[in-house]
Order: structure tokens, then sequence, then C-alpha cells
């Protein structure tokens, strides 16, 4: 299961992510010197970049330890989700604006998908476990801000809760399953 230093692809994959980030770390800061609509301060860049160095390190380190494809593409949606989790809701938040204190809940869905990942010790059956409980924790999270009205002053409530929960859900169930076909694999 444990894929050797020797693997070409698992390495251009490892390569890339890291590129990846690189090129997405750079794209703020390139967009600043063309429009004034993009504003970053030195401490957005240092937040975006310690996002994607989390992504890119639990990436790398899942990416070691893949078996073959359905395994690889299970840690790159799960990766996606959670990073896409945190950012929406640093930028915007998901309940309301990003101010508001509910947005706070959804630290659980990555402490579930984290905390999964060691205790299962990123073998393929939990990882599939763990990606469906984080799909029924965010989709618990956007039912109880809905029925308790959160962010309803917002422009865009409820449509900003049932879009974030509908595509995120949908990103930690295709993480699940990647993970599953993995495991039937025996990776």
């Amino acid at each position: 299961m444990t894929t050797t230093i020797h693997d070409p692809l698992g390495r251009r994959l490892r390569i890339a992510a890291w590129t990846g980030a690189v090129a997405l770390l750079a794209l703020p800061f390139v967009a600043m010197q063309f429009t004034r609509e993009v504003n970053w301060t030195a401490s957005d860049f240092v937040i975006f970049g310690g996002m994607l160095t989390v992504a890119a390190l639990a990436f790398d380190r899942l990416t070691r330890l893949a078996g073959g494809w359905p395994y690889r593409i299970g840690a790159a949606i799960g990766v996606f989700a959670g990073f896409f989790l945190v950012w929406v809701n640093l930028a915007v938040g998901v309940i309301g604006s990003e101010d508001n204190p509910a947005n706070q809940l959804y630290a659980l869905v990555i402490a579930v998908t984290v905390g999964g990942t060691f205790v299962s010790h990123a073998r393929a059956k939990g990882m599939a476990r763990t990606f469906g409980i984080a799909a029924a924790t965010q989709v618990a999270i956007g039912v109880l801000g809905l029925a308790m009205g959160w962010g309803e002053g917002s422009r865009m409530y409820p449509r900003d809760i049932i879009g974030a929960t509908l595509v995120v859900t949908t990103l930690w169930l295709a993480a699940a399953g990647a993970f599953a076909i993995a495991a039937r694999n025996g990776d």
C-alpha cells in the first residue's frame, strides 16, 4: 500500500501539488499589480500561504500512502474539500457573513476529517468512513443553521447555506466513494 520514493507518478503528483500551491499564492500578488480590485494585506498572504501549505502537506502525505488511483483521487478531493470549506468560511462565511460565530461549527467537519484520518491510520476503508461522517456532519450543521435561522439577515439567506452544504457535502461524498473503491481494490 505504501508508495515508495521510486514511484514516478506519485512524485509528479506531489510536485504538481506544491507547484500549484506556489502559483495560487502568487496569483493575488500578480493581480494586485494590474487592478485595485485585489488588495491583499501581508496577513492575507500569510493566512492563505498557511492554508496552502497545510493542504499541500496533507496531499503529499496521502499520496505517499496511495496504492492506486482511487486512493489518490479520494485524497485530492478530500484535501480540496477541506481547503475549500475553510477558504469560503474565512472569505465570506457560509452562514451569514464571515463574522457570524455559527461558522465556527464547520471546524467540527475539519476535525472529523483530521481525526478520522489519524484514527484510521489513513487506510482506505477508514478514510471512506471518515469522509462519510464528514458529509453527515456538514449536512447536520447546514440543517441546524437553517432550523435556527442563523444568517437570516444576509441577503443570500438561505441560498448560501443550502448551496455551500450541497457543494461541500458532494465533495465529501465523492472522496468517500473514491476511498471505498480503493478499499475494495485492496489499496
